[in-house]
């Protein structure tokens, strides 16, 4: 075991949140800045390999697993954990709050540094927690939304252990053995467990519901993490792809987009994108060729990087105008130049504008879905797969959705009254993020270099090429298509209130639903309670006064005198030897 490796840094962090609970803030931020960074030089400098492996309650278990795949998601949460840090310092978060946010951070370390399957259920549920806990502390709304989130993150987990529990009956071990999730049963639950954490259509309404709720800066922690993770597992579980898997993510890619543009709340909008953009991902994983899972991955990468940056713009926005609402601002580009500037980089970032992070991963997604996917795709359009049409309209979608932003937000109109910019550690956070959107955009050999398989190999049958005129057109033709279709569309869309999403229905449905089985409980049990007291009531009086009984029920008529109950002896011992038979024959 090397020195880097003797304490795992999931209880490094832990402990580190505790301190920040009770330092005074800017020391304890500052820690939390150095722990959350630390975790990028240790990704990169620790040996691949297995470490502290453990027997807990008689099952092998591996708290500590560096491979290509962990070491990537340890480098970018350090590198996004600290930036958020140094926000919500900047942005008056409390001490408080901060702890459970590197909680948060923690436990997500945990589960993708996990070696088997027990580990990571173990630190996946923590993670619902101590994300439940950063959502509650801002209260208000945030408290029903967190409950929300709760439940769905409870079934969730629920629904994984299952699959977990099944795998075991079938392979006999919980370790991860490069094969993924046992077929059949398990793999069906653990598609639905990690799908809510993804946010699978139809088990994805817990984002758009929850994220905007909370402290602009807890936003940041959460745009970040559980869905990240849930790529990571949902990677682990089927390391080979599945068709339905790919095709659920090419519905994310344009259901969120579609979501996205009907909304006003900006970070309401924001979520509605992750949903969008985490189905590139989930596309990737089911492709599970090596362009796709290597898209999948580098995509996770710049994800975290533009949407984090995402969240921090709208976030200062808020922060200075006290708005959440696109149609109460506008022209704030003006008065907010840096905060402006960080929105540009981001924005074009996620649509996959050329020199930006989002056009290198994006492409390789779309390129696996291509090149890869040929002979799985359920349709095909000339040379286009099924799948490949709907993440490119996920991608003109996009440029339609931040389009929009930016107009009402930044550029178009005036805003009443004076509006001061980002302050000195937001403008450092935002400022930090956008220069490595745009590198990671530029030198794509900087991300190819961290990702877990190389989609530039001479022996793949379409290594991948980033800056090709083909990619390039198709960049630039997607972002003309974004711009027309936000023209064309921008009246109608300026009309629309709050458009419903599923959990209009079951929300309701669940509340109801619940109310009526708690009802219904407390009905049957009063009902069963008074007939027992009835019962025994009856049987009391029928063995305290037995003549009563037979007098009531005509034993003996007025005429013949009073009722006589008793037995002879040759009565008595025939009713006890057939009680004594009958409880022999319980026994035995």
């Amino acid at each position: 075991m090397t020195g880097l490796a003797t304490v795992p840094p999931v209880f490094v962090l832990l402990a580190v949140a505790l301190l920040v609970a009770v330092l005074p803030r800017r020391v304890g931020h500052g820690l939390g800045i150095l722990a959350t960074g630390a975790l990028v030089p240790w990704s990169l400098s620790i040996s691949a390999g297995v470490y502290h492996d453990v027997t807990f309650l008689g099952f092998d278990a591996v708290l500590l697993n560096v491979d290509e795949f962990s070491r990537l998601m340890g480098l970018i949460f350090g590198i996004i954990g600290a930036v958020a840090v140094l926000y919500s310092l900047a942005s008056d978060a409390e001490r408080v709050q901060t702890a459970f946010a590197l909680s948060y951070v923690a436990t997500s370390v945990g589960a993708v540094f996990a070696g088997d399957w027990l580990t990571l259920i173990f630190f996946w549920e923590l993670m619902a927690v101590t994300s439940t806990l950063l959502v509650w502390h801002y209260g208000g709304k945030a408290v029903r939304a967190g409950f929300r989130y709760a439940l769905l993150h409870g079934l969730g987990g629920s629904l994984l252990m299952g699959a977990i529990l099944w795998h075991y009956s079938v392979a006999g071990t919980f370790l991860f053995t490069g094969e993924g999730i046992a077929a059949g049963p398990a793999a069906i639950l653990a598609a639905l467990g990690i799908g809510v954490n993804v946010g699978f259509v139809g088990l994805h309404t817990w984002l758009p519901d929850t994220y905007p709720r909370p402290h602009i800066a807890a936003s940041v922690f959460l745009c970040v993490f559980t869905t990240k993770t849930g790529v990571y597992g949902m990677y682990r579980a089927f390391p080979d792809g599945h068709l339905l898997i790919a095709y659920m993510g090419g519905a994310m890619a344009v259901f969120g987009v579609c979501y996205a543009l009907l909304q006003n709340d900006m970070r309401r909008l924001l979520s509605y994108h992750i949903q969008s953009q985490v189905g590139y991902m989930v596309a990737g994983v089911g492709i599970g060729s090596v362009l796709g899972v290597g898209g999948a991955f580098a995509h996770v990468f710049n994800h975290i990087l533009y949407k984090a940056l995402l969240f921090m713009t709208a976030g200062v926005v808020i922060y200075r105008t006290g708005e959440e609402s696109l149609k109460k601002l506008g022209g704030l580009a003006r008065e907010m130049p840096i905060t402006a500037g960080a929105f540009s980089v981001a924005a074009l970032s996620i649509a996959g504008f050329p020199g930006f992070n989002g056009f290198v991963s994006k492409g390789i997604v779309i390129s696996a879905s291509h090149y890869d996917f040929k002979k799985e795709a359920l349709v095909h359009v000339g040379e286009y797969t099924g799948l490949e049409l709907l993440l490119l309209l996920g991608g003109v979608g996009t440029f339609m959705s931040f389009i929009k932003f930016g107009y009402y937000a930044f550029f178009h109109g005036e805003h009443d009254g004076e509006v001061r910019d980002a302050n000195r550690g937001q403008s450092v956070a935002m400022v930090v993020v956008a220069v490595l959107c745009v590198v990671y955009g530029l030198y794509d050999t900087a991300l190819f270099s961290i990702l877990p398989v190389d989609v530039t190999a001479a022996s793949l049958a379409h290594p991948y090429e980033t800056y090709t005129i083909p990619h390039v057109a198709e960049g630039v033709v997607l972002a003309v298509l974004g711009l027309v279709g936000f023209y064309a569309t921008k009246k109608p869309l300026s009309k629309l209130g709050r458009v419903p999403d599923l959990d209009r229905i079951y929300n309701p449905a669940v509340f109801y639903g619940a109310r009526g089985v708690v009802l219904g409980t407390i009905r049957l049990y009063g009902a069963v309670d008074r007939v027992a007291v009835r019962t025994a009531t009856t049987a009391t009086a029928v063995a305290t006064h037995p003549e009563r009984v037979a007098e009531r029920f005509g034993a003996n008529s007025q005429d013949d005198g009073p009722v006589t109950l008793r037995a002879g002896i040759g009565l008595s011992v025939l009713v006890l030897a057939l009680f004594v038979a009958v409880g022999l024959i319980l026994l035995f």
